[in-house]
């Protein structure tokens, strides 16, 4: 066992009597010796019941002859962060939850590892740390949360969002706002739509690192997400006993099955950040273009939240990711034989799987459209790529034309928006929000949702080199690259362009010139760095593209 690294020998004396100190017995130095990875924290609701899981995933580790020793991971709550500074430190926690993990897991000499996460970046994180260790590893997230309800209608964070536009524009009140805010949220879990932290989590099934139910069953139901984490506890200990490494069995066919499902319930663009970052660890190249071509060929068989009305305890209902999958897999459009945490192919486990609400999920026959929920445009003014969420945007902005309101930072946005100084019409550009040039590559969820409030979400685009939320609706593309700091051509964008968006035909263009682009090419001058000092302006100097999936690479590094 790896831990015999600290645990045996005469030159191990001191190491033993730490654990000793800890409780351990002779007996529980013969054992392996399995990290619980638990993001619980009191500042993000996803997280606030985590211990719980961890209790429960303990119970398995011991029931099945392990020593579970439960250690710290960090977490940031994309709700609260949202619209401000804090906001660019959302992805670039990500990177710090996979280091540290790195760091205690290695520096222990742990023998195997479940990881704890639920929300946002703690997920691909966690996965990443997953991949990059190599060691035994079960992902137990906490589960989704219910949604609010209010007037007889199921509602979740997002409705919390869009009415601020409501009451930017006068359709609601101070009342009517308060309602809305106290009835969003429910209680723990992850926000209750198919946002980044759902998605991610459904994602982690497919790609084997976790048992069914990770990422539908909710967080209310205690019963069962007890009953789930205890047998991840048993599961790692098996793991660890045959030596099962996540990389020998999440493979580039995993992450194509993973792909798949994504467009086909229509999951947050983000995945197109972390499913890249995270195949990275494994050595693996995901290039977007791959996205694209599993996109065209998927149909978009559920309408969830935020583009549509259905929610997480819906899918759950519906038979969740192993239904979705057993109806992909009867088109040939899932890969049956990759291998999972539980020693089963994924064939083997979605094998008696069915559709119990065909309300929820469609079939591949009769899908809301024939294509997948993400689109990668790319043309003049993405000449890398742009990222859009398809399955978010009404039909009428598919195909868009307008002219560029231009603005410098999301907060320059915003303001025009809440003084109604955008049209119909308009795409509006927001610019310098990059990874690099944020730093930190922002969520615009504010913006967005204030518009899409407002009801201008059907007639106003929104283009930017920053990024969107899970929980984002409407024609928003962001991701665009190169990103204006690095002299893309959005930084050449000027107030008034014609900006021509075709998201069926996967385009992207300015409408202006290559001779005047240059001319404006000449003239720009990179702006000084928003950051000089701290994390962010490591990670900015560090930090790839949105085309590569935001990824930190240390000097040298392929």
């Amino acid at each position: 066992m790896r831990s015999d690294l600290v645990k045996k020998g005469s030159t191990r004396a001191a190491h033993r009597s730490c654990f000793y100190a800890l409780g351990f017995s002779d007996e529980d130095m013969r054992k392996p010796l399995i990290a619980v990875v638990n993001a619980q924290s009191e500042i993000i609701p996803g997280h606030s019941h985590l211990d719980d899981q961890a209790k429960m995933v303990k119970y398995g580790i011991l029931a099945a002859g392990g020593v579970p020793v439960e250690v710290p991971a960090i977490g940031v709550c994309d709700g609260i962060v949202m619209g401000h500074e804090g906001m660019k430190y959302s992805l670039v926690s990500r990177e710090l939850v996979a280091d540290s993990i790195e760091a205690l897991v290695i520096g222990h000499a742990f023998d195997g590892m479940v990881l704890i996460p639920n929300c946002d970046k703690i997920v691909p994180g966690m996965l990443m740390a997953a991949l990059r260790i190599n060691i035994p590893a079960v992902v137990c997230s906490g589960g989704p949360m219910l949604p609010g309800r209010l007037n007889g209608k199921d509602i979740s964070i997002s409705t919390a969002f869009e009415a601020a536009g409501q009451f930017e524009a006068g359709k609601i009140n101070k009342e009517e706002l308060t309602c809305v805010e106290k009835a969003a949220c429910p209680g723990c879990g992850s926000c209750a739509g198919l946002f980044t932290a759902n998605t991610m989590n459904c994602l982690s099934e497919v790609l084997g690192l976790a048992l069914p139910g990770n990422g539908t069953i909710p967080a209310a139901y205690q019963g069962e997400r007890a009953r789930l984490a205890k047998k991840c506890g048993e599961t790692v200990v098996r793991m660890v006993k045959e030596q099962m490494l996540p990389r020998d069995f999440v493979t580039l066919n995993s992450f194509k099955n993973a792909i798949t499902v994504d467009m086909a319930i229509g999951g947050s663009s983000n995945t197109a950040l972390h499913l890249p970052a995270i195949a990275h660890e494994a050595g693996i190249k995901l290039p977007l273009e791959l996205f694209d071509k599993i996109s065209k060929k998927t149909p978009y068989l559920t309408f969830l939240s935020p583009g549509g009305f259905h929610h997480m305890t819906d899918l759950n209902e519906a038979g969740g990711i192993s239904a979705v999958m057993h109806e992909l897999a009867n088109k040939g459009l899932i890969i049956k034989s990759c291998k999972t945490v539980t020693g089963k192919t994924i064939g083997a486990l979605i094998k008696d799987a069915e559709i119990r609400r065909p309300d929820v999920i469609r079939t591949c026959d009769n899908p809301y459209r024939a294509s997948g929920g993400i689109a990668v445009l790319k043309g003049n003014l993405a000449p890398s790529c742009s990222v859009v969420k398809a399955s978010a945007v009404a039909e009428e902005m598919l195909v868009h034309t307008g002219p560029a309101r231009v603005f410098n930072s999301e907060e320059d946005a915003i303001k025009a928006i809440c003084s109604k100084k955008i049209n119909s019409g308009d795409i509006i550009v927001i610019r310098y929000e990059g990874p690099k040039g944020g730093p930190g590559f922002r969520e615009m969820l504010n913006p967005t949702s204030v518009l899409a409030g407002m009801g201008l979400d059907k007639e106003v685009a929104l283009l930017t080199d920053g990024r969107f939320s899970g929980a984002t609706r409407g024609a928003c593309i962001g991701h665009i690259s190169p990103e204006a700091v690095e002299g893309g051509p959005i930084a050449l964008v000027e107030e008034g362009d014609i900006i021509e968006i075709d998201i069926p035909k996967r385009t992207l263009n300015l409408k202006v010139s290559e001779k005047e682009l240059e001319k404006r090419r000449a003239k720009w001058k990179c702006p000084p760095p928003k950051v000089k000092h701290g994390y962010l302006a490591r990670y900015a100097a560090l930090v790839s593209s949105a085309a590569e999936g935001a990824i930190v690479r240390a000097p040298g590094e392929e």
